[in-house]
């Protein structure tokens, strides 16, 4: 299968310790890709996201999913549902130690598109931040 050009619409909720719940939706075209078993979702984000120049890739398999940012951030979360994984998140000015685990991830996707859900669980240094909430809606333009 080659790269399909889809409509993305991805909703996130940050709910940090000691700070006001942050909600964003943002609209964007970006690629949907099937290498083998595993779904690849790629965009590239914008200054709506304050990432501009950097590209996020989604991978997904029965196995869990994958964010890949690359570009001006460097930085690789792997969501498995109750299994923690640690990781550097690599800023212009440093990297900070993160670790995720999973609450919960399901995903339906073929051609004609799906669904994705992430709910996670983050640490920042060691220390508990709060929790993330992914929601990705990916359509096939025609």
């Amino acid at each position: 299968m080659s790269k399909i050009p889809v409509l993305l619409r991805i909703s996130s909720k940050q709910c940090y310790q000691g700070i006001e719940p942050d909600s964003m939706e943002l609209v964007t075209e970006g690629t949907l890709d099937r290498r083998q078993q595993v779904w690849e979702i790629s965009y590239e984000e914008s200054e709506l996201t304050e990432l501009a120049g950097v590209t996020t890739t989604f991978s997904v398999s029965s196995r869990g999913i994958a964010l890949k940012r690359t570009g001006r951030l460097q930085s690789q979360m792997i969501f498995r549902e109750g299994i923690r994984h640690e990781s550097l998140y690599q800023l212009d000015f440093g990297a900070l130690m993160i670790a995720v685990t999973a609450q919960k991830i399901r995903f339906d996707l073929s051609e004609s598109g799906g669904t994705v859900d992430i709910s996670y669980n983050i640490e920042v240094e060691q220390s508990a931040a709060g929790v993330v909430e992914y929601h990705l809606d990916i359509t096939p333009i025609l």
